[in-house]
């Protein structure tokens, strides 16, 4: 298991609110609970001075179209022109919304980094750490964090921050994979990971 440093530099750290979308929480169970979580969270770093970062899935005309047929995660999505970017449904929660200075993506595949510049706007902010929160945790959280490992970036999951539709799914990633590539922790962790800097 890597060596993983126990503290978080406000300076050099991002929260990642990932998939926090209308359309993707109206099907999890206590999703009312999560957002208000999270909101919360994102409160507290925003004023401890952690860069605050969104991700959100949603496509154009044109990302529908180029959609392979054997890309049978999101064929269907663009058969039916669904998760359209001007949809309310594909917009950032209102209770977990982006304020200004914030970095926000739109995204067309399963993780942050391959169709958007996040890799970029992180390397120009000098961020090296990375919190995240997602929906799902086997969606967009662990293609996060294998690429933000195989990135070099210090990787934090927030257990309670992150949520599948699947419960037995996100206990195993939470207790049995993310530990090899990222520190496991809860929201209540974080400010003690802040002061122990």
């Amino acid at each position: 298991m890597p060596e993983i440093k126990a503290a978080i530099d406000p300076k050099h750290a991002i929260l990642l609110v990932m998939d926090y979308q209308p359309g993707i929480l109206s099907n999890l169970p206590g999703a009312n609970e999560l957002l208000a979580r999270m909101a919360d969270t994102i409160k507290l770093l925003r004023g401890r001075g952690v860069q605050i970062g969104y991700v959100r899935v949603a496509f154009t005309d044109t990302d529908h179209e180029t959609i392979p047929e054997h890309n049978s995660r999101f064929k269907e999505l663009a058969t039916n022109g669904k998760m359209h970017h001007e949809s309310p449904q594909t917009a950032i929660h209102a209770e977990v919304a982006p304020e200004p200075g914030d970095i926000v993506v739109r995204k067309t595949r399963v993780g942050p980094f391959t169709t958007t510049d996040l890799d970029r706007q992180l390397h120009d902010r000098q961020i090296d750490t990375l919190i995240l929160a997602g929906v799902s945790t086997s969606g967009v959280v662990l293609s996060t964090v294998r690429e933000a490992a195989d990135r070099d970036y210090q990787v934090f999951v927030l257990e309670d921050g992150s949520a599948d539709s699947d419960q037995a799914v996100h206990d195993m990633l939470i207790q049995r994979v993310f530990p090899r590539q990222a520190r496991v922790i809860s929201v209540a962790d974080l400010p003690q990971l802040l002061e122990s800097r």
